[in-house]
């Protein structure tokens, strides 16, 4: 058991300090490419899709039955709709309204420079809204990697992969508001790491809540749980992501790339990792 909490550590740390690449986004161009993101969520969609039916919920299917299975998956979808009902994760700010905003500012200095600083107030207080919505929304996100790398390591790092694609623009969104209020690349750097730091506390309070050795079927059943958040959380806010970002063509084409390399890296696996699943 420990060894499995090591493992699904090591894989949350690597989805969570996506969100510092998102960060480096911010602070190293003038401008995140936009595009880029959205073709970046549209690929990451394809592999949360193929993750989620082809391999999570086909799984559950197959070892439990058609109904244990499906109501195990739609618990997920429901578990995750509560979530993002109290908890509506935040998007990127366009760059055009970065703009309009210092452009505002700009027009406001003749007013004092109390109005500039209580702007800045605001938006700042809007990006540590933001880290704090995304922290909460990546806690489910590290109990999904330990439940994958129960099952095996396959299943862990296909979803880590996927996790981290998808936390890229998540660190846009916190390091974006945070430098803009602040001038300060280290703010916004860090409080996008630490944003991404929930995924691995999220193992480690799933790895003392459940026994070291789960029934199978319970095992699958949960995964197949998992298989509906990551359904759910792509269909809801990855997907719309991806197409204001790239266009709805383009990232639809991401989608399917996407699609293709995780089939082809879960045969891939498969054939090369069969002793380490279980």
């Amino acid at each position: 058991m420990e060894s499995q909490v090591l493992v699904a550590l090591a894989l949350s740390l690597v989805g969570g300090l996506s969100t510092s690449l998102g960060a480096l986004f911010v602070i190293i161009n003038k401008a995140p490419n936009l595009n880029m993101l959205g073709l970046l969520q549209g690929f990451a969609a394809g592999l949360m899709l193929s993750i989620s039916f082809l391999d999570l919920a086909h799984n559950a299917l197959n070892s439990i039955g058609f109904l244990k299975g499906n109501l195990w998956f739609f618990s997920g979808v429901l578990f995750f709709a509560l979530v993002v009902n109290f908890i509506p994760e935040p998007t990127v700010v366009p760059q055009s309204e970065t703009d309009k905003e210092k452009k505002h500012e700009s027009e406001d200095e003749g007013s004092g420079k109390d109005m500039m600083k209580k702007h800045r107030r605001q938006v700042f207080f809007s990006g540590i809204i933001t880290a704090v919505g995304i922290s909460l929304h990546n806690f489910p996100e590290g109990m999904a990697v330990f439940l994958g790398s129960i099952k095996g390591l396959r299943v862990g790092l296909n979803l880590a992969l996927a996790i981290a694609l998808h936390n890229i623009p998540e660190g846009v969104a916190v390091a974006l508001p945070v430098y803009f209020a602040t001038n300060s690349k280290w703010q916004a750097f860090k409080l996008a790491t630490l944003s991404g730091f929930a995924e691995p506390l999220g193992v480690i309070v799933v790895a003392y809540l459940f026994p070291s050795s789960l029934n199978p079927e319970i095992l699958e059943g949960l995964l197949g749980s998992v298989g509906g958040v990551m359904a759910f959380l792509t269909l809801h806010e990855m997907l719309p992501l991806a197409f204001d970002y790239a266009g709805q063509k383009q990232a639809v084409k991401a989608v399917f790339v996407g699609m293709a390399f995780m089939s082809a890296s879960l045969y891939f696996l498969e054939i090369s990792l069969p002793e380490m699943t279980l």
